[in-house]
């Protein structure tokens, strides 16, 4: 697919969205958000993806399963603050095997306009729990179904939402 829609328009990769509430918990004194707090909401940020489009792979994980991050980085651009209104964007970037590259956009919405204030990656495996240690497995369908439908490549196929709440969360 080369991103160009019928009308001409390019298309930007379907997103799924999550929006954290800034709490005082997330800042230090100065009221700057902690920079760890943005690689822990990329892996909110993908459980919520996985309760809402993979719900079934929990007792996957709970039996030998195991989702491995393998790498995770993170680019800041903008400072956030206590109760700033923030939206991060997750697309699959990229899926070689048993590992798969989530990208991650943090949009932060002030003055009536977003701006980026982040971006981030990270390296996922899918890995089953052996007596010989962990061992590289393919991901289970329903999950690969909902990553794929996040790909670069994927049209997005309904309307804007991001509310973080399970079950609305889906978006271009």
């Amino acid at each position: 697919m080369n991103g160009i829609l019928p009308s001409g328009r390019t298309q930007r990769p379907r997103t799924f969205c999550w929006r954290p509430f800034i709490a005082f918990e997330d800042t230090n004194l100065v009221g700057n958000v902690y920079f760890a707090r943005f690689v822990s909401w990329q892996g909110r940020c993908r459980e919520a993806f996985l309760a809402e489009h993979a719900p079934d792979i929990v007792d996957a994980l709970a039996a030998d399963l195991r989702l491995v991050t393998l790498s995770v980085a993170c680019e800041f651009y903008d400072e956030l603050r206590v109760f700033d209104a923030l939206e991060i964007q997750m697309r699959l970037e990229g899926r070689e095997g048993n590992r798969v590259r989530l990208g991650f956009d943090y949009r932060v919405f002030r003055d009536g306009s977003a701006r980026l204030a982040a971006q981030g990656q990270q390296e996922v495996a899918c890995m089953r729990q052996t007596a010989a240690g962990l061992v590289p497995t393919d991901f289970p369908p329903s999950l690969a179904a909902a990553l794929e439908a996040y790909a670069k490549d994927a049209v997005p196929d309904v309307a804007p939402t991001a509310t973080g709440i399970p079950g609305t969360g889906g978006g271009a």
